[in-house]
C-alpha cells in the first residue's frame, strides 16, 4: 500500500518557476517507476514527465528544456522542477508511481496522488 501527496502548486506569473513535489508513504520498495501527469479543463490527462529507476527521464515535447523530474534514491520522493511556466502549462498536476517488479516478488499496482492545481497568468 503506498500513499502519494502532491505539495507545491499555486498561482504564478508567465515566466516563473514552480516546484512541485510528491511524497510518498507505506511500502515503497517494489516501485520501478514514478512520474507526473497533469491535466486542463476539457482537455486528456496526459504525460508531462516520467522516470524509471536506473534509467534516464523522459519528457513531454512541450515542456522538454523547461521541466525537470527527480526521483529519490528510496522512492519516497518525487519532484518537478517547472522553469519558463506558460500559461499553457495550467492544469491539475498528479504525481503516479508504478509497482512492476515481479522478479522482487511484488504486485503490479499504480497509485495517484490528489492532484494540485497550477495557475500560470500572462
Amino acid at each position: 500500500q503506498v500513499q502519494l501527496v502532491e505539495l507545491g502548486g499555486g498561482l504564478v506569473q508567465a515566466g516563473d518557476s514552480l516546484k512541485l513535489s510528491c511524497v510518498a508513504s507505506g511500502d515503497t520498495v517494489c516501485i520501478s517507476a514514478m512520474g507526473w501527469y497533469r491535466q486542463a479543463p476539457g482537455k486528456q490527462r496526459e504525460l508531462v514527465a516520467h522516470v524509471r529507476n536506473g534509467r534516464s527521464a523522459t519528457y513531454a515535447d512541450s515542456v522538454k528544456g523547461r521541466f525537470t523530474i527527480s526521483m529519490d534514491n528510496n522512492k519516497k520522493m518525487v519532484d518537478l522542477q517547472m522553469n519558463a511556466l506558460k500559461p499553457d502549462d495550467t492544469a491539475v498536476y498528479y504525481c503516479e508511481a508504478e509497482e512492476r517488479a515481479a522478479e522482487l516478488g511484488c504486485d503490479d499496482a499504480d497509485y495517484w496522488g490528489q492532484g494540485t492545481q497550477v495557475t500560470v497568468s500572462s
